[in-house]
């Protein structure tokens, strides 16, 4: 069985997603008109703001503040150079600013400048101990380096400043998930859907550690989850994977079909009702139908191309079994099950 699970630290630590702005953009050309409208609408407030902001250091060219509000808005428009000319010339102006060294800490990231985005995070810190977001981007980066103990000291400063901050439980929410105390992980995550009702990612991740403890509760978060985004294709493809990993496949059927309504080149969903027709339901026709229409959508997915070819094998298709293993093979060299299956149509 498929089981996508969702990297949520790329979601917690934003800038993670800039290296991947290529790919975001093409997906995001082929989004439906609907998001294109809104697509329209952000650049359009970008440009205005981008306007705004010029005429203003036109006006006043020696003004630090502005220099550093549109690096910011570069940043957050993933325009990297032109934030980097902003945020060079609002330090050079003014060396002394807490947020400045973020905007340029946080660029430094995006370029994987990992040491040199430590210590200007430390320097923003260094120049106010009481800033929040320093704090938590410090624990943001010590968690993508795995640096376990100062992911809880800095989140715990965050948490001193102001307790009620969600995104620091949530951070060591994936900390303590990452070091498999899933009790605390769990706590944790649960402190944060208590301070933001709306936290997709925290109702998201909440599920997906029930059901790998095979808690029903399970359900109970991805329908939060999905409360607020009610066509996120990960959440209702986790949500269908769980009806899976509980039998109930009549749901998670209706489940990656409704995936499929959104989304016809949904690779795993396909996949994944190709598994329950060959496993469960024993109906290999129509697994090769969701096998084949898994390829097609992704032709190097060499699971759907070993299923499909099993499910040839318990027709008694021993060609187009053998002619599967062997595509199988040529997508990953050392996968055994197509290995064996050759073995086993060659007998």
């Amino acid at each position: 069985m498929k089981k996508i699970k969702a990297n949520f630290f790329l979601l917690l630590f934003s800038l993670a997603l800039f290296s991947c702005h290529q790919a975001e953009k093409k997906e995001s050309e082929n989004k439906k008109d609907t998001m294109a409208v809104q697509s329209n609408a952000d650049t359009s407030s970008f440009a205005k703001n981008l306007s705004a902001l010029t005429m203003q250091l036109n006006a006043d060219p020696k003004n630090s503040d502005l220099y550093y509000s549109r690096a910011k808005l570069y940043l957050d428009n993933k325009n990297f150079s032109a934030a980097q000319s902003d945020i060079t010339q609002a330090l050079n102006m003014d060396s002394t600013k807490a947020d400045y060294y973020l905007i340029l800490a946080d660029l430094q990231f995006a370029n994987y400048k990992l040491k040199n985005a430590t210590a200007s995070f430390e320097k923003s810190l260094k120049l106010d101990p009481k800033n929040i977001q320093a704090n938590l981007k410090l624990a943001e980066l010590y968690l993508y380096l795995k640096g376990y103990p100062k992911v809880f000291e800095y989140a715990d400063a965050a948490l001193k400043i102001d307790k009620h901050t969600a995104k620091a439980y949530f951070i060591k929410g994936f900390a303590f998930a990452e070091n498999g105390d899933t009790t605390s992980a769990i706590s944790s995550l649960q402190t944060v859907v208590e301070l933001e009702p709306n936290n997709f990612d925290a109702y998201m991740e909440l599920g997906n550690l029930f059901e790998a403890k095979h808690s029903k509760l399970a359900f109970q978060y991805y329908d939060n989850a999905l409360r607020i985004k009610p066509n996120d294709l990960l959440a209702l493809y986790d949500r269908s994977n769980c009806y899976q990993e509980f039998e109930d496949y009549n749901k998670a059927i209706e489940g990656y079909y409704a995936i499929l309504k959104i989304d016809s080149n949904y690779a795993d969903a396909h996949y994944n009702l190709g598994y329950i027709h060959l496993v469960f339901l024993k109906v290999y026709n129509q697994a090769i139908k969701h096998f084949t229409d898994a390829i097609r959508a992704k032709p190097d997915y060499y699971e759907a191309w070993y299923n499909r070819g099993f499910c040839y094998e318990n027709l008694g298709n021993i060609a187009a079994a053998k002619e599967n293993y062997e595509e199988a093979l040529k997508l990953k060299l050392d996968y055994e099950l197509a290995k064996k299956g050759l073995v086993r149509v060659k007998q």
